[in-house]
C-alpha cells in the first residue's frame, strides 16, 4: 500500500512509501512579502497536487494519506495546520484515496513510549528507530508513517488475503 503522511504546517514535513520505497523530506509554504494570506494555501494545494499524483495521468500516487491532527490553540500556527488539513481532506474527496487522522498523543506514544513526548524527545527517538533527520517536522511525518504501516497496513494486508 502507498501511504503519504504528513505533518502540516508552515513547515510540513512529509514521508512517502511508494512501491516499498521510503522517502521524506520538509517543504515549507511561508507567505513571501507583499502576497496575500491565502497564497500559502494555493501553493499547498499546487504541491499537493505535484507531489501525490502521477504527473502523466493525474491519478494518485497513494492509496492513503494520513496526517496529524491538528490542535486548536489558537494562533497562526494552528490556522496555518487547520487550512490545510481541510485541503488535504477535500483532496482525498477529490481523488478518491482514504485519509485517516492520528492524535499527537498517540503519535508520540508511538514512537517514544509516552504521550507527551518533546520535539527534541521524538527527534531522538526517530533517529534511534528509522532515520536521522533534521527537522522535528519531518520526523513527526516519519513516525506517523512507520505508525501507519505498523498499524494500517498489517490489517489491509491481511483483509485482501482472506477475501
Amino acid at each position: 500500500m502507498n501511504v503519504l503522511a504528513l505533518d502540516l504546517g508552515t513547515r510540513t514535513g512529509w514521508a512517502l512509501r511508494e512501491n516499498g520505497m521510503i522517502e521524506s523530506g520538509t517543504d515549507t509554504f511561508d507567505v513571501k512579502r507583499g502576497e496575500s494570506p491565502g497564497t500559502r494555501y494555493m501553493r499547498f494545494n499546487r504541491w499537493l497536487d505535484e507531489f501525490a499524483l502521477h504527473p502523466s495521468a493525474g491519478l494518485p500516487r497513494v492509496e492513503l494519506i494520513v496526517f496529524e491532527q491538528a490542535h486548536h490553540r489558537g494562533g497562526a500556527a494552528t490556522e496555518v495546520a487547520a487550512g490545510f488539513s481541510t485541503r488535504v481532506l477535500e483532496f482525498c474527496a477529490r481523488h478518491g484515496i482514504e485519509h485517516a487522522v492520528v492524535h499527537s498523543a498517540r503519535l508520540k506514544k508511538f514512537a517514544t513510549g509516552k504521550g507527551n513526548a518533546s520535539k527534541t524527545e521524538m527527534l531522538e527517538a526517530v533517529a534511534r528507530r528509522w532515520k536521522r533527520v533534521e527537522t522535528d517536522d519531518e520526523a513527526d511525518a516519519l513516525a506517523l508513517l512507520y505508525q501507519v504501516i505498523d498499524e494500517l497496513v498489517p490489517l489491509t494486508v491481511k483483509q485482501d488475503v482472506l477475501q
